[in-house]
């Protein structure tokens, strides 16, 4: 299996050209957790195919080191449209990505003729339980709901972009606290499908610092869907504006929620290497 390893500010993806050349049927969770795995694999957040769409240019599917299939990536859209754009499976700079959280429209900037970066309508944002999920009554948004986390009170606000977002402010930044309240929240009984974790330091009102427990992953550098979904809290609870530079371990978001309820969000996408990796012993 050729494969194509990219990164958007540290999210890295090992990425996989399902429309040139399919690969054979294959035990796709399994494959990969081998080939996220760190020290066994080729190493990354998560693998991405890239396969044709009925209803879009092309689509993305996403899978998490746990093997898991998460149904949006912000980082991993805007890796696919460098990806595609770069191999010239589209000669367009707006392409229509097909994932399962729906349709995405992307757009490439480039100068001298290369990517300089990748603006992603990510859609609107979620807020009432069900579509997050998150059990409770229905029509409830949930903004500042406390709950108790490995024997501490903690004050959740609950985001979907596609994927579910459990948003917390003013809880520090230690890497220490994220791996430990982190997975508690993930794996938490009011996230029936588990959750992504997003611990906010509000800077400025345009300004926010980031860390990221993400569903199935662990620690990672970005987050783009969490940039946004914490974006979205910080407009609500009156914390921030509508056009913030989110700080991420592995560099800078900008976010910008619309007043047509849309959230847009903008970075850079970078290839790391090209390589092939053994899947025979996987096929079905």
């Amino acid at each position: 299996m050729k494969f194509t390893k990219m990164q958007g500010i540290g999210n890295d993806f090992v990425v996989v050209d399902c429309i040139s050349e399919p690969i054979p049927d294959t035990d796709l969770p399994e494959l990969s957790k081998r080939v996220c795995h760190r020290k066994f694999g080729v190493g990354a957040d998560g693998l991405i195919l890239v396969t044709p769409s009925r209803i879009a240019d092309c689509c993305m599917r996403m899978f998490n080191p746990d093997g898991s299939e998460a149904e949006m990536c912000g980082n991993g859209t805007r890796c696919v449209a460098r990806f595609v754009y770069d191999r010239k499976l589209t000669p367009k700079t707006t392409i229509e990505l097909e994932t399962l959280a729906g349709v995405r429209t992307l757009w490439i900037r480039t100068r001298a003729g290369s990517v300089e970066s990748v603006r992603v309508d990510m859609g609107k944002p979620r807020l009432k339980r069900s579509e997050i999920p998150m059990r409770g009554p229905d029509s409830d948004t949930v903004l500042n709901e406390t709950t108790k986390v490995e024997g501490r009170k903690v004050s959740l606000a609950a985001v979907s972009m596609g994927n579910p977002h459990a948003v917390v402010f003013d809880m520090g930044l230690s890497l220490q606290e994220v791996a430990l309240l982190g997975p508690a929240i993930e794996n938490h009984r009011l996230f029936p499908q588990r959750t992504n974790v997003q611990f906010c330091d509000v800077q400025t009102s345009t300004e926010v610092v980031l860390r990221t427990w993400e569903r199935g992953a662990g620690i990672t550098l970005a987050c783009g869907t969490g940039a946004c979904a914490a974006v979205v809290a910080g407009v609500l609870t009156g914390k921030l504006a509508r056009r913030v530079t989110v700080h991420l371990l592995g560099g800078d978001l900008q976010v910008e929620w619309n007043g047509d309820n849309r959230v847009l969000m903008t970075g850079p996408a970078e290839e790391v290497f090209e390589g092939e990796y053994p899947i025979g012993r996987l096929q079905a």
